[in-house]
């Protein structure tokens, strides 16, 4: 049987990678970016879930949450709503997958099937970000967390849940970001020496969406090339 995938933020950098991995002939592939729907609209994702749902013959089997953003939100800086900034990163990389996460254990609860959720998070999740990235860290540890308790609840119902933690990956995010904080410095407190390209993000996330055993579900994985502190 064809094997149904609903991935968001898939339009470029790690996302556009997962799309990728996961097209194959076994495989059908809803690939979700901004140009679908803006998710610091709570109305959105419902939206978004339905029109997937449409698109994938009523079917969702595997759900990936990447879509995000990082803005950075100075605490002192009188140009800026830091509570507004707060919210809007709150809601697109936390609430709008918490939402999706709902309909797709809701889907597979009415359908009486197994399914599986791929949660993108941050190593930010357990270290922390730059003090103007408060917001960033607090939703992907709430990421992690949410990760962590649908895999406790639901794997009596063949329902599992990982979460992949990438450090920094070579897209256009995290470019500017190693740019703006020196990254020669950076770079030396990651092991390999290098950060990660997006294919390799991709293939934990392929493996974890179709191979991974239902053992593993709840686990947290570490993509940073040895500089994870937890």
């Amino acid at each position: 049987m064809t094997t149904h995938i609903l991935i968001t933020g898939a339009s470029r950098g790690i996302g556009a990678a997962i799309a990728e991995a996961l097209t194959g002939d076994a495989t059908k592939v809803v690939a979700l970016s901004s140009a679908d729907g803006d998710l610091s609209d709570p109305a959105t994702p419902d939206r978004l879930w339905q029109a997937s749902l449409d698109r994938l013959d009523g079917r969702i089997d595997v759900l990936v949450n990447n879509a995000g953003v990082f803005e950075a939100n100075p605490l002192g800086d009188p140009n800026t709503d830091w509570l507004a900034n707060w919210n809007r990163t709150m809601q697109v990389n936390l609430t709008a997958s918490a939402q999706l996460c709902r309909h797709a254990v809701l889907h597979w609860h009415e359908r009486g099937i197994p399914g599986r959720i791929v949660n993108i998070a941050s190593r930010a999740a357990y270290r922390g970000d730059s003090p103007a990235h408060w917001h960033y860290a607090a939703s992907k540890s709430g990421m992690v967390a949410m990760t962590k308790t649908i895999a406790r609840a639901y794997a009596k119902d063949g329902i599992l849940a990982f979460a992949i933690c990438p450090g920094f990956t070579m897209t256009g995010m995290a470019e500017d970001y190693l740019e703006s904080r020196g990254g020669d410095k950076l770079l030396a407190d990651i092991p390999l020496g290098r950060v990660a390209m997006p294919g390799e993000v991709a293939e934990m996330a392929r493996w974890c969406a179709l191979d991974a055993p239902a053992s593993m579900t709840g686990a947290v994985l570490d993509v940073n090339g040895a500089s994870y502190v937890r």
